[in-house]
């Protein structure tokens, strides 16, 4: 359940944030009562988190794919998102006004303000998933397809032709054969997985489905299916994540 868990910790956060914001009373909320303010911003806070986070999971998956930096697409999907929450605050501030339309300055200066509070928020959520997030081989400066030293390689790489001979990316199950995906393609070898893994010699990485092994390096992001999960890999490779080893991955950080 560790999709339900990150929902329960974003709550936590989110009220925080709402008490913060009942406590600082701002954009002339302050003259309210503060128990109308708590569930006015109470209320802001999770309506913003359920527009915004489905925005900003768009922009981590299709980040990789795009090749664009994901804080680019973070701020591309708030400018988005803010749209509608301005909607929404709109509506919720006939709490303190009675209705009636917006002029152009009105509505843009009601924009403004919900993009510099969802701007802080949607950032402090991307900090808080860097913290959480498996440091890549990008990320360290070194490269994935680079090879090292035959000593370093795994004995699984021996099987290999000449051509592929690299640090396995992923070992995917094909009937009675483990196909191999390295930097420099892939190549089927008649062997049962359980065994590939075991000649990867200790290779940081996990079986992260029965058909999947995946190293730990090679993760680049993670794409999200309804329940679904899928880990994108080095060289555009997606691997299938179980149900059962999600919550696991989540907590050693792999998403």
């Amino acid at each position: 359940m560790g999709g339900t868990r990150r929902i329960l910790i974003d709550c936590a956060i989110l009220f925080g944030v709402g008490l913060v914001l009942a406590l600082v009373g701002p954009f002339g909320s302050f003259a309210a009562p503060f128990g109308l303010r708590l569930l006015y911003w109470l209320a802001m806070s999770y309506a913003g988190y359920f527009l915004y986070f489905p925005a900003m999971a768009a922009a981590t998956a299709l980040a990789p794919r795009l090749e664009l930096p994901e804080p680019a697409l973070w701020a591309a999907a708030c400018l988005l998102a803010t749209l509608p929450m301005t909607a929404v605050t709109w509506l919720a501030n006939f709490v303190w006004h009675a209705p009636r339309w917006p002029t152009i300055e009105e509505a843009l200066a009601q924009y403004r303000n919900v993009l510099v509070l969802g701007t802080l928020v949607c950032a402090l959520f991307w900090f808080a998933r860097q913290r959480h997030r498996p440091e890549t081989a990008a990320e360290t400066g070194a490269d994935p397809a680079a090879e090292p030293g035959p000593a370093a390689l795994p004995r699984l790489v021996d099987r290999l032709p000449p051509h592929l001979r690299a640090p396995p990316i992923a070992l995917e199950m094909e009937d009675h054969y483990v196909r191999v995906h390295t930097p420099r393609g892939s190549t089927l070898l008649l062997m049962r997985l359980r065994d590939a893994v075991a000649e990867l010699d200790g290779t940081p990485g996990a079986l992260v489905h029965r058909s999947w092994w995946v190293a730990r390096g090679a993760v680049r992001g993670v794409r999200r299916e309804g329940r679904n999960l899928r880990l994108q890999l080095a060289g555009g490779i997606e691997a299938p994540v179980a149900r059962a080893q999600a919550p696991a991955l989540e907590e050693q950080g792999w998403f």
